[in-house]
């Protein structure tokens, strides 16, 4: 990646979501070892100050571990760590009773500070210890249990220990709110993930219904097209086969049908093809904005698509559609700008964005990026402005990349009319929109009386000697 950041912004929602979750219990380790070990120091002598501070930071750890375990096998990655789990119970109980016994207040008159650090060593040590435990478990009723246990369990350990009543008493309510708010960050946290991944999991499966979905309606639409002409086609093909073994001429015009009915087909199979593979430019942009705000990428769109000719706006849709994948898949941006110019000869799409790859070069060449498939990336959309006579220009500098697709728009009459009336062109003896020089030229609506001979004379002149409907059923 080209930043570090690249490593976070890699990851999916319910993987951000997962790290959280598990750094956020490793931290609770740290809080563990400095609100607890730390304050040791200064408040009894230097030994058993040092000896204190190494079983909190060893609990800790315990802890953490026991916590990476718990969450793999919530996520389904491990089996449940029973014995973990147990260990930890047993240590928590053993680090909080030697604790309070290296503290001192068991076996000499301790001063406040000696209880203070007596106190919360046993209230820590245990509540991070209860928490962590309710980890491994998704049974509210045993987590209460637990809370409860450790409660009863510090309150009456607590006098053995040489606590005082009213001391007892706040040790085990103490335990009770610190290890019953662990618990319930631990149940609430494990909830979360899992809703976030069963979200996912239906948004992937909301995904994947809407495919199948689609290409439900397009084998319907195909079999719609195809089925009654394919099976016109069958039943004339048998007939001019009876037709032909007998002799008759009418076998001719059996497979003149058939070829007419297959021509047919061809232009409706291409015609629901294209009508499948169109995409709206409006729709187009909205869905990138939205797909990569989604991403964590500031997108800003500018300009509107209303008004365009439908080709149009299907050629420049798919350019939004393949840039938007490009800036997810093949960069690490943080901004992306995507502009809509119109004017009255032609429009342009510009979409820039700054995740310019290490890998990158100074762009594609004249062909697109010439390790995709034929159809697809740069190569595809060229051939898809081609068909509207649109050009596309592509390429990274300055850290970068900026992608433009041109398209002229079809001349209006409005328009014909005014260039015809103030065109630089023109001048007397010239036919207005022609200057000098310039040939006769038939616009795509333009007629004369020997248009018909003219296109009659095109195709006689034509070297191939392949009859045209033959040609057109060429693929």
């Amino acid at each position: 990646m080209s930043r570090p950041s690249g490593w976070w912004r890699g990851k999916s929602t319910p993987a951000k979501v997962e790290t959280y979750t598990r750094w956020s219990f490793h931290f609770f380790a740290v809080i563990e070892a400095f609100s607890i070990g730390l304050p040791v120091f200064g408040n009894v002598s230097t030994g058993r100050s040092w000896t204190l501070f190494l079983l909190v930071c060893g609990h800790s750890v315990f802890c953490a571990v026991t916590a990476s375990q718990a969450l793999d096998w919530t996520r389904g990655t491990r089996e449940q760590p029973r014995r973990t789990l147990l260990a930890l119970a047993v240590s928590t109980c053993a680090v909080a009773v030697v604790g309070a016994l290296v503290s001192g207040t068991p076996w000499h008159p301790a001063s406040d500070d000696e209880y203070l650090v007596a106190s919360s060593v046993l209230v820590g040590v245990t509540a991070f210890g209860t928490g962590t435990v309710a980890l491994g478990t998704r049974d509210t009723r045993r987590m209460t249990y637990a809370v409860l246990g450790a409660a009863a369990g510090a309150g009456a350990l607590s006098l053995p220990l040489g606590f005082p009543g009213p001391a007892a008493l706040i040790t085990a309510v103490l335990v009770l709110l610190t290890a019953g708010f662990l618990t319930f960050t631990a149940a609430f946290s494990v909830w979360l993930l899992g809703a976030v991944y069963e979200l996912d999991e239906a948004r992937e499966t909301r995904a994947r219904l809407a495919v199948a979905e689609e290409r439900l309606r397009f084998g319907r639409d195909l079999h719609d097209v195809m089925g009654r002409n394919l099976a016109v086609i069958a039943l004339k093909s048998e007939l001019a086969v009876q037709l032909a073994r007998r002799g008759r001429a009418e076998a001719v015009d059996q497979m003149t049908e058939v070829q007419r009915i297959a021509r047919e087909s061809q232009r409706e199979v291409r015609e629901v093809v294209r009508g499948y593979r169109d995409a709206d430019l409006a729709n187009e942009l909205v869905g990138a904005q939205g797909v990569l705000t989604a991403a964590g990428i500031d997108c800003d769109i500018t300009g509107a698509a209303a008004e365009l000719p439908a080709q149009v706006q299907s050629a420049l849709g798919w350019v939004v559609r393949e840039a938007t994948t490009n800036v997810l898949r093949h960069g690490d941006a943080r901004r992306c700008a995507l502009s809509l110019r119109v004017t009255e000869e032609r429009v342009t799409l510009t979409v820039e964005n700054d995740g310019v790859p290490d890998e990158a070069g100074p762009g594609p060449g004249p062909d697109g990026d010439s390790g995709q498939r034929r159809g697809t990336g740069l190569v595809g959309l060229r051939e898809r402005l081609g068909e509207v006579d649109g050009v596309l220009r592509a390429g990274a500098s300055g850290g970068v990349f900026r992608l433009a697709a041109e398209v002229p728009l079809p001349a209006s009459p409005a328009r014909d009319r005014d260039r015809h009336r103030a065109g630089p062109g023109d001048g007397p003896g010239h036919p207005p929109g022609d200057s000098p020089g310039d040939g006769p030229r038939n616009g795509p609506g333009d007629r004369d009386p020997d248009s018909g001979n003219g296109e009659r004379r095109r195709k006689s002149s034509s070297p191939s000697s392949v009859p045209r409907q033959a040609r057109e059923a060429t693929p």
